[in-house]
């Protein structure tokens, strides 16, 4: 009996292990990381709702949030977005927004653009050659119909997801400054 007991615990205990999700320290959309992991080309960047009267991030249950994995430095900008809370079934795009933007319409170059599914998640990911090195500049979701001839020409903050933290990445097929 108490080896029975031995054996049900056992097995109890290692279900509980497998059935518990385990969160990365990155994988909190409440956390702010950004930045290599330990040795790896990889790094990841939130974006977050924010409110365009103070730019504080909107903390909250039906908070649109978004995270981005991509690498540090390659010939590509190679990344991976997965957003949620967004507005369902919506086109949007994912931007690099240089600094600093002089004239209106701003300049940005797309990343991608897609559509937000039924649930309000979406997904992007691709290659893009940046040709230039990125230095503490930002990345955006924005409304694809903001977008006009790789101008940012709309202005719907309420309905945008903002960097946390400004990212870089070393284009190594270009000659830096």
């Amino acid at each position: 009996m108490k080896r029975f007991l031995a054996v049900a615990i056992t097995v109890a205990i290692a279900a509980s292990l497998m059935s518990t999700p385990v969160l990365a320290k990155g994988d909190n959309p409440a956390n702010n990381r950004s930045g290599g992991v330990g040795n790896s080309n990889n790094a990841f960047l939130y974006l977050y709702e924010k409110d365009p009267a103070t730019w504080n991030i909107s903390w909250g249950d039906d908070m649109a949030w978004g995270k981005m994995k991509f690498n540090l430095e390659g010939q590509t900008f190679d990344f991976l977005f997965n957003g949620h809370g967004l507005q369902a079934s919506t086109n949007y795009s994912l931007i690099y927004y240089p600094e600093p933007q002089t004239t209106w319409p701003w300049p940005v170059n797309v990343l991608a653009t897609g559509m937000s599914n039924d649930e309000g998640d979406i997904h992007l990911d691709g290659s893009v050659e940046l040709n230039q090195d990125l230095d503490n500049d930002k990345i955006w979701l924005v409304l694809d119909g903001d977008i006009v001839d790789d101008a940012l020409s709309g202005w719907n903050p309420s309905e945008y997801l903002f960097e946390h933290n400004l990212i870089s990445y070393d284009d190594t097929d270009v000659d830096s400054p």
